[in-house]
Formats: C-alpha cells, structure tokens, sequence
C-alpha cells in the first residue's frame, strides 16, 4: 500500500513537472543544428527560422553546421545532447535512409529523437533533355522500354535522394537507366544539358533556371500531391506511373527523452513563424514546400519513410559513395 502510494506521488509530481519545465524554457540559448555546409538552401531556410523563432523564444537561437557523413555527424551530436530541448536537428531525409545505407550508424532514427514537426518539402522534379521525345511520365517510360540500356540519368550521389529517386522509378515502371553519380546536382546539371545524360531527378531550386531557359523540359513532380510552387506541373504518378511518391524532407527533431510540454512549445511557436507571409515567400523561392505538422504525424511519417526507402535499397542494391 505504501509503495503504491509513494509511487501515485512520484507520478503526480512528474504530472506537475513537465509545464513546470515547458514555463522555464527556454532558459538559455537554442542550438539549431544543421547537417549541411553554410549556404545551402537547408541553411539559409533554418537561419531563417532562428532568427524568428528568437523573437518568440526570447532567447538567442544558433545556427551550428555540422556537415559530413552523409548527414550522421550532425544526427549523432543531437541524439547524444542533453534532452532538454536546447540542442535540435534540422534533420533530412537522408537521417532515416543511413541505416540501410552504411554498416554503422550511431543513432536510431526513430528511438534516438523526439520529432518536433516536419517543416517542409523539397520540390523534386523529373527532367529529360530535349533530344527525349516525350512530353509525360507515361511517353518517357514507353520511350525507355523501346530503347532499354540507351538511357542515363543522373544523380548528385551515390546513395541520395535523387538517386533512389531514380531506383524506385526503375523499380516501379519496370525500366532500367543506367545510373552515372555526380558529386552535386551542378556538373550533372551540365551533363543534362550537353546530353550526355538523358534524364534526372533533381531539387527544383538547382534545375528551375534550366527549365525555364529551354534546356531541360520538366514533365513531373515527385511528391504524391502538386507543389505549391509548381501547381500546373503533374505529378509522376497522375502523369504516368500510378502509386509513385518520393518527397524528400527536413524537419526539427530533439533528443529523445526531451518532456512532452517542451516539444509542445518549440512545435506551437514554430508553426506560428511557418504562417508569416515572408517566411511562406522565402521557402518557396528556396524550392521548399511549407508543410508544418505535428509531432505525432511526423513520428509516423518517419516510420514509413524508413520502411520506404530500406525496401528500395535493398531491391536495388544501392549503396552509398
């Protein structure tokens, strides 16, 4: 009985606790961290999160880059920082995809963090050069199968979204391009444009100004409902390949074991920046569709990205550089 009663105590103060720690939050300075190099479009998105988010935090939030590794240097700090929400992931995609691309990963995508929300789409586009005669998603993959082994397609590396992209198109459509890896989506770009490539599935921001000066001709995007920001452009699958969706993604994360009531609070005064009008204008012209869910739905979402994207690395073969 007593034992009992002790432990009705030590759950009711944990009850009083938790908004108790979400009041105090938060009582220093907020680390946000990124996994890419200062610049990108990841980067300049964050800083500008932060420097919103300060103004409602009312304490300083920091970007820190930590790139290398295929993003696991940046996940590995977060997942090891004290849980108390002032050290968070502006995670991608690729935080999910690591474990079925290297042998050893330091984190557990799903048990090693608490999401926060998935902040946003990267608009990823289908591309061909304009010698392809095909105007659909539906053209390219008959075109494909009337000339199996002639086409290549380019990736921004070996084991990146652009290239399992690809694999899941190959996979699904029942087609094979041969697969030629770049290191960035600029010198495969070139490629795209001087032929020697013959498709690519590429982030809208890098490939935008190709397609618009003719020199590369965009039939598709690859989310399961159209951008936004390209909202006459179909999708691959209303354009030809029924059931295809590859959205690559960033989104906030905190150590696991961070307290419900702070999640709540950095999730709450996020969504409140995600619905300034500058913010909305600045994604978009970053190729970022503003998505803002909670963390519930980004736990789950999480889950079947992994599931996804271990069966297309596994049916493929594909592996990392």
């Amino acid at each position: 009985m007593i034992k009992q009663l002790l432990a009705g105590v030590a759950l009711a103060a944990a009850a009083l606790c938790t908004p108790a720690q979400a009041q105090g939050y938060p009582s220093k300075p907020v680390n946000i961290v990124v996994p890419f190099a200062p610049g990108g479009a990841t980067d300049i998105m964050t800083r500008l999160l932060a420097e919103r988010l300060s103004k409602r935090l009312g304490q300083p939030v920091i970007v820190e880059n930590k790139p290398g590794a295929g993003t696991m240097i940046a996940s590995e700090f977060v997942a090891k920082a004290p849980a108390d929400g002032h050290t968070v992931l502006m995670a991608a995609s690729s935080l999910g995809i690591a474990p079925s691309l290297y042998s050893k990963v330091n984190y557990d995508p799903v048990k090693s963090f608490a999401p926060i929300s998935l902040v946003a789409s990267v608009v990823h586009v289908l591309e061909v050069h304009p010698s392809v005669p095909v105007k659909t998603v539906g053209e390219l993959i008959a075109w494909l199968k009337a000339n199996p082994g002639k086409a290549n397609y380019g990736s921004v590396g070996a084991g990146t979204s652009t290239h399992l992209e690809s694999e899941l198109f190959n996979t699904m459509a029942g087609v094979k391009m041969v697969h030629v890896p770049y290191k960035g989506s600029a010198p495969a770009l070139t490629d795209l444009v001087g032929g020697s490539l013959q498709v690519m599935f590429d982030a809208w921001a890098s490939s935008g100004p190709f397609v618009k000066d003719g020199k590369t001709r965009l039939l598709a995007v690859t989310t399961a409902q159209r951008s936004k920001i390209l909202p006459d452009v179909p999708t691959v699958a209303e354009s030809g390949l029924p059931g295809y969706e590859a959205m690559p993604w960033l989104g906030l994360l905190a150590p696991a074991g961070t307290p419900d009531a702070v999640v709540k609070k950095f999730h709450d005064e996020l969504i409140e920046v995600l619905k300034e009008q500058p913010v909305q204008e600045k994604f978009h012209s970053l190729g970022l569709d503003i998505i803002g869910n909670n963390p519930q739905e980004f736990a789950e979402f999480i889950k079947k990205d992994i599931t996804k994207w271990a069966k297309v690395i596994q049916e493929t073969g594909a592996k990392a550089n």
